[in-house]
């Protein structure tokens, strides 16, 4: 009977270990931007006057998340550089080239997350890796949890918001008006897997 005790007590601790340990692990989404519920946003100044905005078309991503870990979060996001959309045919076509983004050659832009910080107040930190031009610099991402839960097809989606900023200068960007601050907004949605 005692050794059966303890090989139920034995079990029982292993279970509640294992299940400890799945709970603990963030769940992993994937970026729903073929249903558009997803995107990547800039706005940078125009000669000081104004500003142009404009949007990235093609991206991809994946995402870990768990609201009860958040520090155990990890994100990698893929901007395709030819997708540039500023609602202007001309600009897009000569941001596109040597003169700033030179997307022929270096079309990926990508952000790769090495922590993650909460706040205390629902928003965070996630700090990363964006290359982009051929260069990478370290970038600190501010994130705003929109809300999670089940939508109306049978799966679990999440969303957030992030923004950033960046110096064009840190990645060599050539510019025929000087170093450039370019403002990023971007907003997900993942569909857990």
């Amino acid at each position: 009977m005692k050794e059966l005790t303890s090989t139920l007590t034995k079990a029982v601790l292993a279970s509640a270990l294992l299940f400890g340990a799945t709970s603990a692990q963030a769940a992993d989404y994937i970026v729903d931007s073929k249903g558009a519920h997803a995107s990547v946003n800039i706005k940078t100044s125009h000669l000081g006057y104004s500003f142009i905005v404009g949007r990235f078309n093609s991206f991809d991503g994946t995402f870990s998340w768990d609201a009860e870990n958040p520090s155990a979060s990890k994100v990698e996001f893929i901007v395709d550089t030819k997708s540039l959309d500023t609602n202007h045919a001309e600009r897009d076509k000569h941001v596109k080239g040597k003169d700033f983004y030179n997307a022929d050659a270096n079309s990926e832009a990508k952000f790769v997350s090495t922590s993650y910080t909460d706040n205390g107040d629902g928003t965070g930190v996630l700090k990363g890796d964006l290359t982009f031009l051929g260069h990478t610099q370290a970038i600190d991402v501010a994130v705003t949890p929109v809300g999670e839960g089940d939508d109306p097809w049978g799966n679990y989606r999440a969303g957030f918001e992030g923004n950033f900023v960046f110096n064009s200068e840190d990645f060599k960007m050539p510019s025929m008006v000087g170093p450039m601050k370019v403002d990023v907004n971007v907003i997900i949605e993942g569909i857990r897997q």
